[in-house]
């Protein structure tokens, strides 16, 4: 259960790309208490330096500013590299529509020489970011591996990680490097930027909560997503790095396996929090669906996946976290 028991051989080097993001500085951090060396590659664009301040002064962490979509910066960063966490990446479905271009430059041809540069120099897996928004529209629930080509893509941002997962399988067929996709479903928690217009809706819920806001809620609230704890996600990336050969080349849902309405996410916020403010209501946003919920099954039989935290033990953990740090 978990990941803290997981053992890497001595002396084990991490490259996390997108290293200072939400995710990426999570597995920094915990790849930093398992003991080991990690590389954070971030060029801060969407990234925060305060989320690996506390890092800087650990002699096994390395920072590189620089951006994925320069393949030499790319190569320099897997130098010496056993595993690589390729999470550097541009998220929000809805900005995405606005900037397809800005998309394919950074999510395909970024994660392209991500696979490239940790085939040139030897990398022995290559764990990526995708994203459950590869189901598109039109699939029955639960998603399951194999049902995203019967939905229909209906965003920049899904159809870049559809690509993504194409070259992960092609890299693994016919250059050997040993790839794993992740398709993430609404992962949450600490370290999660509430700033913006395209912020993830749980910061931004518990963002206008703590100033005494009304939040917008998007469409009716009766929407529902299978949220997916930071921690989860975390033993996700760890476990894929050392799961059999046989389990690469791929990508797997990760997700708890729940499916929570919008409503009820704020309603437990509210109460979490000891507010009592009636949300506002706007229009549905493009590009997003009405549910989503995961089957988890191919991810805990191939790579040993077992997510610990529901939804209900991780929006407490991440309310406390923010309730400390959200200024």
């Amino acid at each position: 259960m978990g990941y803290k028991d997981i053992k890497f051989p001595e002396g084990s080097k991490f490259l996390v790309t997108g290293g200072a993001g939400f995710i990426g500085s999570n597995l920094c951090e915990a790849i930093l208490k398992l003991g080991f060396k990690v590389r954070c590659l971030d060029n801060f664009s969407t990234g925060k330096r305060e989320n690996i301040e506390e890092f800087l002064s650990n002699p096994n962490f390395e920072l590189i500013e620089g951006d994925i979509r320069d393949y030499d910066t790319c190569f320099k960063a897997c130098e010496g590299i056993d595993y690589v966490s390729n999470q550097a990446a541009w998220g929000s479905v809805p900005r995405s529509i606005e900037m397809p271009l800005l998309y394919e430059e950074i999510n395909i041809r970024g994660t392209l020489n991500m696979m490239e540069a940790a085939r040139q120099q030897g990398v022995k897996r290559f764990v990526y970011a995708s994203s459950s928004s590869v189901y598109g529209k039109g699939i029955t629930l639960p998603a399951k591996e194999g049902k995203e080509k019967d939905g229909t893509r209906i965003s920049p941002y899904a159809l870049t990680k559809y690509v993504d997962e194409f070259y992960g399988e092609l890299y693994s067929l016919i250059y050997g490097l040993e790839t794993v996709g992740f398709r993430y479903f609404n992962v949450f928690g600490r370290r999660q930027d509430p700033h913006g217009f395209y912020a993830a809706v749980i910061p931004k819920f518990v963002k206008a909560l703590l100033n005494d806001e009304a939040p917008t809620i998007n469409g009716d609230g009766l929407q529902s997503r299978d949220f997916t704890y930071i921690e989860n996600v975390i033993e996700a990336n760890l476990k894929a790095m050392l799961a059999p050969k046989e389990a690469t080349g791929r990508a797997y849902n990760i997700a708890f396996g729940g499916q929570v309405p919008l409503i009820d996410v704020y309603n437990k916020l509210c109460e979490l929090l000891g507010k009592d403010i009636t949300p506002n209501y706007g229009p549905d946003r493009a590009g997003d669906l009405k549910h989503s919920k995961a089957d988890i099954s191919d991810a805990r039989n191939n790579i040993g996946y077992d997510p610990d935290w529901s939804f209900e033990q991780g929006i407490i953990d991440a309310v406390e976290w923010y309730k400390e740090n959200l200024k």
